[in-house]
């Protein structure tokens, strides 16, 4: 049995897919739709070369509130039946094809529903230059079957053709190899030779512009924001050179970014060849690019390499946060490194204060079943997972555990992998028998087990022990605008922040704030952080702030925290409700599903 083959043995058991690949399974997708935006619905054939394993007489793909018309079969189109099984919450419904045992191909003739998870339309008012609309997906974890009917999981790989029809002013982009510039037709072809997870279809639409950064470099944005994001983003390419550095050479051509509108859901989504990217971080100084060095380094640990099912979601983005932090670290040196490795930490042990540090959702292996992945998408997939990596980085050394990362991502390269796969490579290649090295990597501890080891040295920073002083001679009574804060990187202040006390008069929310105007700060970080002071202090003066940042900003990462104080009391959560009200529309459904229950 190959290892393509007993990958696709495992995806059997994706709990988030009505697929069964053993048996019948999707290669290559020829997908031609049509963007309607006024009624804010795709529509065409997705058309798919399909390998039948066994002589089944059905293949079965995965989809939620798309409207199947018609199903055809082989070059001639003849048409078959089809049948919608029954809807599963957040699964949606099985898409059962009768076929024959030749069968090579199957077109399925399509329409999305208005309220597609995956799709956000935007009007003019909600985009940065206000003149046309824009729409955009993201597909992680199970959102693809809401726009695409395909057989949606991170275990099935596919290689793409698409052919999409928009409105004449308007561009439209995919995870694919893209065009530079608008046509006179409005119709745009796309092409991904490297077969990829349904997870990484991407699609979005809107008046974009293009700037080159380097040879294989370049930004999407709107006209508006086009100059802010080329600043920011100057230094892709040296992140690039630095990656291919560490882990071989990039094998996705290019690397661009989407700057999307503010309602965009996450940081960043590492669509290949185009990740999709957060204004958020458009900071005006650079101090926010380790998201786009977290992005690039998904193109060899999850893109690459990706994880079967959503359980082993921590193969995605352990290695991701750990690569990623490789890279800041052979661009701004190791103490840079060390500081947002703390971050990672304090977010990590928040998070297993809010999980509760003995649950089985602190392993890094998960058991979704029955819940939606999104529950796992967590900062024990991202942190926890690093910090293992870093473990066995210490216990074997650094020069040999780059070795063996190379060999991994060598030897599962277009493949889909799982947590066993991965611990039985680790322990056949970089432990080899050897009982102290594996009693030093602690598997058990780490992958199955709740919190953090024993003995687990959590990080630390000098460039931090000096932001921890200064923040001591305040609590001691120095005036914030005495401390010495010159050169403070936003990494800095983001931890100056979260060492305040809880507690704090009005007047020292006043003072710090005339100090250092972090009710008016243009870093995204910092104010959300500073917002859970403001909140929990009644801060009265940073509510202009506060409403402006949650009616313009949709990523959930700042939103859950932010409301979450915000409903800490009768006075706050009315308050909550009402910004609620008003900011819901300009958020994308991943952000409403975990709002709407926080709020009732």
């Amino acid at each position: 049995m190959t290892t393509e083959q007993s990958a696709m043995e495992r995806t059997s058991n994706d709990v988030h897919s009505f697929a069964k690949p053993a048996e019948a399974v999707a290669k290559h997708l020829d997908l031609n739709i049509d963007v309607n935006f006024d009624q804010k619905v795709l529509s065409g054939t997705a058309s798919y070369l399909i390998e039948n394993k066994t002589g089944t007489d059905q293949i079965i793909f995965d989809t939620r509130g798309l409207q199947i018309e018609k199903v055809f079969l082989g070059d001639s189109n003849e048409e078959t039946t089809f049948e919608l099984g029954d809807e599963k919450e957040f699964l949606g419904r099985p898409l059962t094809v009768k076929i024959k045992p030749d069968t090579k191909k199957v077109t399925i003739l399509y329409q999305t529903s208005a309220d597609a998870a995956a799709l956000q339309w935007l009007n003019p008012q909600q985009t940065a230059g206000k003149k046309h609309p824009f729409l955009f997906t993201q597909s992680q974890a199970i959102l693809a079957r809401t726009w695409i009917p395909i057989q949606d999981s991170p275990g099935i790989r596919i290689t793409y053709n698409a052919q999409v029809k928009v409105p004449k002013e308007l561009l439209a982009v995919m995870s694919a190899e893209n065009p530079v510039e608008k046509n006179a037709t409005g119709v745009y072809t796309f092409e991904m030779k490297q077969p990829i997870p349904s997870y990484l279809m991407a699609l979005s639409v809107g008046d974009l512009a293009f700037r080159e950064i380097g040879p294989q470099t370049g930004i999407y944005a709107e006209p508006a924001t086009i100059e802010a994001a080329a600043y920011e983003f100057a230094e892709m390419d040296k992140m690039l050179v630095a990656a291919e550095k560490i882990y071989g050479k990039y094998r996705w051509e290019r690397y661009d970014l989407l700057v999307l509108p503010p309602s965009f859901p996450f940081g960043g989504m590492e669509n290949p060849r185009l990740t999709f990217v957060t204004p958020t971080v458009l900071a005006k100084d650079r101090s926010l690019t380790s998201l786009i060095a977290h992005e690039l380094a998904h193109s060899w640990s999850g893109n690459l390499v990706t994880n079967a099912t959503w359980n082993d979601f921590w193969l995605n983005e352990g290695f991701t946060v750990y690569f990623e932090r490789r890279i800041m670290e052979e661009i701004y040196g190791k103490e840079y490194a060390d500081m947002l490795n703390v971050l990672g930490y304090q977010d990590l042990e928040s998070t297993l204060n809010d999980i509760g540090a003995e649950s089985k959702d602190t392993h890094l292996k998960l058991d979704l079943e029955g819940r939606d992945p999104d529950e796992g998408l967590t900062d024990i997939a991202y942190e926890k997972g690093n910090f293992f990596l870093q473990n066995i980085e210490k216990a074997v050394g650094r020069e040999r555990f780059d070795e063996f990362v190379n060999n991994y991502f060598n030897t599962f390269a277009f493949q889909s992998t799982d947590t066993d796969k991965f611990l039985n490579f680790l322990r056949s290649e970089l432990i080899k028998g050897d009982e102290a090295l594996a009693e030093q990597i602690n598997i058990e501890g780490w992958v199955y087990s709740p919190g953090l080891p024993e003995g687990f040295e959590a990080p630390t920073s000098t460039r931090f022990a000096n932001v921890e002083e200064a923040c001591q001679s305040w609590k001691n009574g120095e005036p914030a605008a005495k401390l010495n804060t010159k050169d403070w990187s936003s990494h800095e202040w983001l931890h100056f922040i979260r060492m305040l006390p809880e507690n704090m008069t009005q007047q020292q929310m006043a003072e710090l704030d005339k100090a250092f105007n972090f009710t008016n700060s243009g870093n995204s970080e910092v104010l959300a952080a500073w917002f859970i002071h403001a909140i929990r202090n009644n801060y009265t003066r940073a509510d202009k702030a506060l409403e402006t940042f949650l009616t313009n900003v949709g990523r959930r990462k700042f939103l859950v925290p932010i409301y979450k104080a915000l409903t800490a009391t009768p006075e706050g959560k009315k308050k909550a409700l009402a910004i609620y009200a008003k900011a819901r529309p300009n958020y994308h459904a991943v952000s409403t599903v975990t709002l709407d229950e926080m709020l009732k």
